[in-house]
């Protein structure tokens, strides 16, 4: 079969006097049956390109299936006068919510079995999906009560819900519905209902009140945000005693308060938005009296934590300062109950946990140790203000996650249920450590390795990155990734600058008129791991999705010559064009990541010194697989159809292969077996790629 080439229109996009020919921004057009036509043929030629691996795609199914439990059920968690929990059935694409009565202790949790006496299913989603090719759920909210259940349902993949009211006392469905909404829904009592909308470019800008047993017509615009850089939230606190509403940009934030008491008054401004001052405020009660607990960064760029009681506002540098900033410790948030709190935050790239007991004072934080070098720890759901014991998460690349009470009156931790790998799995079998690579400037960048024990070097190796928002990518464990382990390959990130393990700083050297750095740190531990002897360029598959396939991107460009495979997974490849776009999706927020190249030149110029789409050159490239979703509203297919039409045009060398899905999102295909799939297709390419299987 022929590779397709997409036809040519070129129109010309200037800007600051700048020219740029686009020939291929015509596919940007969805409705446009010519566009169909040409993904539609990039789908057949992808398959007609992989059918001979086709058995290698079902043997990984298989292996991820057989390893995992389908018929299993989450440890339940408490709220209120229920335990709640979820099951998955074998043979069910979704997941069934449910919930007992608490009986007995009520801070020890029912045993995880198959029969739960009591039992009530809340939302059995296999039974909403179905007759949908997709299906999400944007929330799932009881109220105080546990009465009510508010949930909200995406059939399309655009990440707008429809939200419905359940009664959870008579099974019936109340009359109220709310089109168009974003994720989440918070209850203030019984009688009120708030939640989000977003305006045409899918910024959440606006929070309503809705009151229960009202038409939609009804409902309250409680409040609206003007700047285009900022997106709202709304939630309460852990004691339900506040409402709150966040507006916040990437660098900048503000929240409003209301006492729940009164859910139909007036939200009250805690400190006026300042540029690049962010914080986050928790409710403390301490010797009787309320306080605000807040991280914020107007100290310095790692955050520190203050206390202010409630109702007194100075200036947000003159609140008391428990905890000092530090130029080694990126401090994270702070989670408040009753008697204690916790303290999250990041030290020498791993993500760590504290505790400090609340009384007649603040006391002070006392971090919880592991024996591990590499993991994630972090707080698990723990609705209640009043527990004794804490809900904690963890893993690290060998240990499948854990679920663990913490009593923090007696500092016990005990085990409540660690994810079961089905057909065995022996940690003893696995290592993951850390390397270092240096990049151009010097800078020290962590690599985290992951291995079968004994495989000999070079070996065929992925090496992930991601590099933007200051998201970190910490030590977790995955099924999934045994089917490349198993084979003899090595799994590897790049934890490059742009991400946020190291900190702020981190983050900050790779955005903006830094954002190369995020290319050059991938290159620079590609190399490190070959200079090592862990792998060669020739068995070296490189992996990133979104923000991580724009570093794809421009890796492609900048050294083609180092990966035997390239996959992009939802890339945002071609940025300088969405950028230029306000009214795109989350154009305008995005301008305090990537910088504004729609009013400066600067960034005009630099954007498009990098941009992948418009940087592919007459030379061979790696072969190439780029994975996009005709529905997404975070990174539109245009791009990488657009990129992938470029590469056939220009490119000397490499087989580049576009596979969309037609009915989905920005997260991929939904239900969990076609999500299997879809990752078995992913490694299967991978295997075969980095020369770890033959094809």
């Amino acid at each position: 079969m022929r590779e397709p080439q997409a036809a040519k229109h070129p129109i010309t996009r200037t800007f600051h006097g700048r020219e740029f020919v686009d020939d291929y921004e015509w596919l940007r057009d969805k409705d446009n049956p010519e566009v169909i036509e040409y993904l539609e043929a990039e789908n057949a030629y992808t398959e007609s390109r992989t059918a001979a691996w086709s058995g290698l795609v079902d043997d990984v199914y298989g292996e991820i299936k057989s390893r995992i439990k389908e018929t299993d059920m989450s440890v339940p968690q408490r709220q209120g006068d229920w335990w709640y929990y979820g099951r998955t059935l074998e043979g069910k694409d979704y997941g069934i919510s449910c919930r007992v009565p608490v009986a007995g202790d009520p801070w020890t949790p029912p045993e995880v079995g198959e029969e739960m006496p009591g039992e009530q299913v809340l939302l059995d989603v296999n039974t909403l999906a179905a007759g949908h090719e997709f299906f999400s759920l944007g929330a799932s909210s009881v109220s105080t009560s546990g009465r009510l259940l508010a949930y909200s349902y995406d059939t399309a993949g655009d990440e707008r819900f429809t939200l419905r009211i359940k009664d959870l006392e008579t099974g019936e469905l109340l009359e109220d519905r709310l089109e168009g909404v974003f994720y989440g829904a918070t209850w203030a009592g019984e009688d009120y209902l708030f939640y989000v909308r977003v305006d045409d470019a899918w910024r959440p800008y606006q929070v309503w009140r809705h009151q229960v047993g009202t038409d939609a017509a009804e409902d309250v615009l409680v409040y609206e945000e003007a700047d285009e850089k900022f997106g709202v939230g709304v939630g309460a606190d852990r004691a339900e005693r506040y409402l709150c509403i966040a507006a916040s940009s990437s660098l900048t934030s503000e929240y409003r308060v209301l006492p729940m008491s009164d859910p139909a008054g007036e939200f009250k401004v805690m400190w006026p938005r300042e540029e690049g001052v962010e914080y986050h405020p928790d409710l403390a009660v301490v010797a009787g009296r309320e306080h605000w607990v807040v991280t914020h960064n107007a100290h310095g760029a790692n955050f520190c934590v203050a206390t202010v009681p409630v109702g007194a506002y100075p200036p947000l540098r003159e609140l008391d300062v428990l905890v000092e900033h530090s130029d080694s410790v990126r401090i994270e948030g702070v989670d408040t109950y009753r008697d204690f709190m916790f303290m999250g935050y990041r030290r020498g790239g791993i993500p760590r946990l504290a505790v400090a007991m609340l009384g007649d004072a603040f006391g002070d934080f006392t971090e919880l140790e592991f024996s591990e070098e590499l993991y994630t720890v972090g707080l698990g759901g723990n609705p209640e203000w009043d527990a004794p014991v804490v809900r904690i998460g963890y893993s690290s690349f060998t240990q499948p996650s854990q679920v663990l009470d913490y009593t923090v009156a007696s500092g016990e931790m005990t085990l409540l249920k660690e994810k079961e790998v089905e057909g065995g799995y022996n940690a003893d079998d696995y290592e993951a450590f850390r390397v270092w690579a240096r990049a151009e400037d010097g800078a020290e960048i962590p690599v985290s390795v992951v291995r079968r024990k004994g495989v000999d070097t070079p070996a065929p190796t992925l090496l992930y990155g991601y590099g933007s928002y200051e998201s970190s990518t910490d030590p977790g464990f995955s099924v999934s990734r045994l089917s490349l382990l198993d084979r003899g390959m090595i799994w590897a990130c790049a934890h490059v600058r742009g991400g946020g393990e190291m900190g702020r700083a981190w983050y900050d050297n790779g955005k903006m008129l830094h954002k190369a750095n995020t290319f050059t740190d991938f290159i620079a531990c590609a190399d490190a791991l070959v200079e090592q002897g862990y792998t060669t360029y020739d068995h070296m598959v490189a992996e990133g999705g979104s923000a991580g396939g724009l570093l794809m991107g421009a890796v492609a460009n900048m050294a083609p010559e180092k990966f035997a495979g390239i996959q992009a997974i939802v890339p945002f490849v071609d940025p300088l064009t969405s950028i230029l776009k306000p009214e795109l999706p989350l154009t305008v927020g995005e301008w305090e990541e990537w910088g504004d190249p729609y009013h400066d030149p600067e960034v005009y110029d630099y954007m498009a010194a990098y941009a992948p789409y418009e940087n592919v050159v007459a030379q061979d490239y790696p072969d190439i697989l780029a994975v996009t979703s005709l529905n997404d509203t975070r990174v539109l297919f245009v791009e990488p159809a657009k990129w992938v039409a470029k590469l056939r045009e220009v490119a000397t060398g490499g087989e580049v292969l576009l596979k969309t899905e037609m009915s989905a999102g920005h997260g991929g295909v939904s239900g969990r077996y076609a999500k299997w799939k879809q990752t078995a297709f992913e490694y299967a390419w991978t295997l075969v790629k980095s020369g770890a299987v033959e094809a």
